[in-house]
Formats: C-alpha cells, structure tokens, sequence
C-alpha cells in the first residue's frame, strides 16, 4: 500500500512538471490528474492544492540538484579548488539538462506557491556554503579576511543570474565555457592563489577533506 502511494504521488508530480513546462509556469489540477491517468480526487487527497502540488514539483527539483551537485554528490578530485570546479560543471550541468530549470530558476522562482520552498533551499545553500568557506580558511585556502557569509551570498546571487541568463537566451553559451566562467568568477572572488608557473586558469591545489559540505 505505501508503495503504491508513492508511486501515484511520484506520478502526480511528473505529470504536473509536464504540464508546468507546456502551460509556461500555469496548471490545472484536472489536466494534471489526466496526463498522470488518475482521478483528481487522489491529487488533492496528495498535496491538498494546486499550489501544495506546484510546491512539490519544485521540491523535487531542488532534491536531485542536491544529488547531483551538493550534499548528495561525491566529487572525485583531490584538491579543494578542483572539487568545487567540479561541483560548478555538475551544478551548471544538471540545469542544461533538466527541462523544468528554466522555470525554476527563472518565472516560476517568484511564485507565491514556491516562496517557502525558494527560501528553504537558498537558506540551506547559503549555511553549508559559508561553512565550506571558514573550513576552506581554516585549512589556509580562502584568506582570513574575506566574509564567508557575504561572500558566499553574492557568489550565489551571482551563479544564479548567469545561469537565468543562458537558459533562457535564444541560443545557449556553451555548457563548459560557461562552467568555466563561472569558477573563473569563484576564484577570482575567493582569491585562490596561483601556483608559480601555472597558467591563468588554473588554481593552486590544496589537500582538504573530501567530505566538505558543498556551496
């Protein structure tokens, strides 16, 4: 029986992200109900609303984006900077291939029905990024001076707007240029060193633990 609740649940949220992304940001419960082939009664019985529903579907978004690119991910690199270079191509990655991102991140992000859910989410990247900066300067990678809480807050602010930016141009820059970009910007903000000899793009690597709680 609680098998069988998940699976109708799971369906209901598939079938309103569907419909999400075909009504640009706008559904209907019934024409949720019929794209999952059930009743309407069951998706109200399930999320009680239609904004309960739509705050689902982006909940879930957000738990496979911790999966891919944070909390749930294992980065294999050695060094702290090419970890988080790492997490970035993964981050920026699972938004080039996932089709509800440009929703997410962008009209849908301002929808009273997902306030709450933006907020949980931001308030948790903000805590573990901060984190992972004061151990970072701890371990003498991030100099002492740099605010991790207003540093980590403009870094996010930032990697947002981009990523808003190239999902919902005409043409998207490319995946790893703009990966790229974006570490180019995390480094420059966080003044990683450069070991002697090394071109303009590379970070010194320093030894950390690879169990950090990721930006």
């Amino acid at each position: 029986m609680a098998a069988e609740s998940v699976g109708t649940r799971e369906r209901l949220i598939l079938a309103a992200q569907e419909e999400l992304i075909r009504g640009h940001g706008h559904i209907e419960m019934q024409a949720v109900a019929r794209r999952a082939q059930l009743s309407v009664g069951l998706a109200y019985h399930h999320f009680g609303s239609k904004a309960g529903l739509i705050a689902a579907v982006v909940e879930r978004f957000y738990r496979l984006l911790d999966d891919a690119a944070f909390g749930g991910a294992k980065m294999v690199s050695e060094s702290w900077a090419e970890r988080e270079k790492e997490r970035i191509s993964a981050y920026v990655a699972f938004h080039y291939e996932h089709p509800f991102a440009p929703l997410v991140i962008g009209a849908l992000s301002r929808a009273p029905e997902v306030l709450d859910v933006e907020i949980a989410f931001t308030s948790r990247q903000l805590a573990a990024g901060a984190r992972m900066l004061k151990a970072a300067q701890r371990d003498g990678i991030v100099p002492e001076n740099i605010d991790p809480h207003l540093t980590i807050a403009l870094m996010i602010g930032g990697i947002r707007q981009a990523l808003i930016g190239a999902l919902t141009s005409e043409r998207r820059p490319d995946r790893k240029k703009l990966a790229n970009a974006i570490w180019d910007f995390m480094a420059g903000a966080l003044h990683l060193k450069r070991a002697p000899g090394a071109g303009a793009r590379k970070a010194r690597l320093l030894p950390n633990s690879r169990n950090r709680r990721p930006i």
